[in-house]
């Protein structure tokens, strides 16, 4: 059933988040929606799954117009959705997950028929090789299979058009090979998939048609055989970008930051933490790899003053920081890239000028003597701006006004424009488009070849594999294992995100 999207548009306030775009996806076809946070891509699919309305344009499938008031109609329709951040209970086991909300139900007290719906689900997880255990319960299942249950309830659901939002965003190497298998087997019994992504190489190894989208609108569509990374990457950005950051050996000195046997609850008082030692040289780049979730948050937290540690110890610079606020490790010439920008990187009610010496106001050239330089200030944030293609009417404009991904860029632009002994950067590219994800990792190396230690915690391969003179990788709160950066392989690094060895 070929499903067609013409000419729709969408504005929000003073955005105009799709400006006339027209897609198409065939029965049994893949069809890739390529393009940065802030392209369009979740706001045409938002539009597709009937969460939003479009002020113009059409939606046919099979050739027959609809308009979707909510969800329910689009889910009827056969339209399915696989959001990035998994919508389980964990307390619910398989069965209760996938029928939720299209529950079959039996007798006049209209009982829930948990052995007609388990039946379903072991006959729909047979025949797409999903191997889910159907009692399982959620919480106890690795993310990878979680996955698989979100698409086993859009199968449930009937939906012949499958959209799946950033699917390899929590998956090791490993589980995306494996949904890659899915989604073949999907399209060969002729449902329809669109691929959400940013990322160029899934793209290509998965996609029959590729669509990018630049700034709202459809910058063009190709076949994988007929077009490289390089070319969608100019799609993506409208200029030339360099894919992989030129960068000597490096060339290391004195340990920076040394983590000695470091033990980290989570919120739930979990040790998220688990015996880690770390160290960073003055000149190199320590990229710590793994899934989300295998404790590199709290760890770069411990590090920057954010989360106490249950024992061990924490040295910057000679200094132990065990028991130092957030502030005290920024003076001692620490800059943080934090993972949540919105929590930890910006005050949303302040502007981009204030955001940008969030943590230098009170250091000179800002200020002296408690009188903020009003010149300074503004000076610094222009450059800024203009350093870091950061969008935004001005910089008297609310960080809460701007994209995701520029409000990253002002956190970026501001942690880098200090002079600093080492850089603590978690996801430091997160929402940023191919070339600005060009521009930092140019600044990080520049900032390794100056004599800084690099800290670089990503969930993304890539960005690991492209920046990191060693790698640390991380899972269920140790170090699995240390690659010498240049020596490194994907498989390598794969095998031990998913706790091989």
């Amino acid at each position: 059933m070929r499903l067609e999207l013409k000419e729709i548009t969408k504005r929000f306030p003073g955005v105009l988040a799709n400006d006339r775009v027209s897609i198409s996806v065939d029965r049994g076809e893949v069809l890739g929606l390529l393009g940065e946070n802030g392209a369009g891509k979740t706001t045409l699919m938002n539009i597709l799954s009937g969460i939003y309305r479009p002020d113009s344009g059409e939606i046919l499938i099979g050739g027959t117009v609809r308009n979707f008031q909510d969800p329910h109609q689009a889910i009827d329709a056969g339209i399915g959705m696989v959001h990035q951040h998994f919508q389980l209970v964990p307390v619910f086991d398989v069965v209760e997950s996938v029928a939720l909300g299209a529950e079959t139900v039996t007798g006049w007290l209209g009982t829930f028929d948990r052995a007609a719906a388990r039946r379903r689900v072991v006959e729909l997880s047979e025949q797409h090789g999903l191997d889910v255990d159907p009692d399982a319960k959620i919480e106890d299942l690795p993310v990878g299979v979680r996955q698989r249950v979100e698409i086993l309830k859009a199968l449930y659901r009937k939906s012949d058009i499958l959209v799946l939002d950033e699917p390899s965003a929590v998956l090791t190497p490993a589980e995306t090979l494996d949904l890659f298998k899915i989604i073949r087997g999907l399209t060969a019994g002729g449902t329809s998939v669109i691929f959400i992504t940013h990322k160029l190489g899934e793209v290509l190894e998965v996609a029959d048609r590729i669509t990018v989208l630049r700034r709202g609108t459809v910058a063009g569509t190709v076949k994988p055989a007929d077009t490289s990374r390089e070319e969608l990457a100019t799609l993506m950005v409208g200029r030339d970008v360099e894919l992989l950051v030129s960068k000597g050996v490096a060339k290391p000195a004195g340990v920076v930051l040394s983590v000695k046997n470091v033990l980290v609850m989570d919120d739930r008082l979990q040790m998220a933490v688990k015996g880690v030692s770390l160290e960073v040289r003055a000149g190199e780049i320590v990229a710590v790899a793994g899934v989300h979730g295998n404790g590199q948050t709290e760890l770069v937290e411990a590090i920057v003053g954010l989360r106490s540690i249950d024992s061990g110890e924490i040295v910057i610079g000679g200094e132990n920081v065990v028991h130092a606020s957030p502030r005290q490790v920024a003076d001692l010439g620490v800059a943080h890239i934090p993972e949540d920008r919105m929590r930890d990187g910006l005050i949303a009610g302040m502007t981009v000028e204030e955001n940008y010496i969030l943590d230098s106001y009170h250091r000179a050239p800002y200020s002296s003597r408690g009188w903020l330089h009003a010149r300074e200030v503004a000076a610094a944030a222009e450059q800024g701006v203009r350093d870091y293609h950061i969008q935004t009417p001005s910089i008297d404009t609310f960080a809460s006004s701007l994209s995701g991904g520029n409000q990253q860029k002002v956190v970026v632009a501001r942690e880098f424009s200090r002079a600093v002994k080492l850089v603590v950067a978690a996801q430091p590219t997160r929402g940023l488009d191919v070339g600005s994800i060009e521009y930092i990792h140019t600044r990080l190396v520049e900032q390794r070849d100056a004599g800084a230690a690099i800290l670089i915690v990503s969930t993304e391969l890539d960005e690991v594999l492209a920046v990191a003179d060693r790698i640390a990788v991380m899972f269920d709160g140790r170090i699995a294992g240390i690659l010498e950066g240049a020596s490194a392989t994907r498989e390598a690094v794969g095998i031990l995100m998913g706790g091989g060895v």
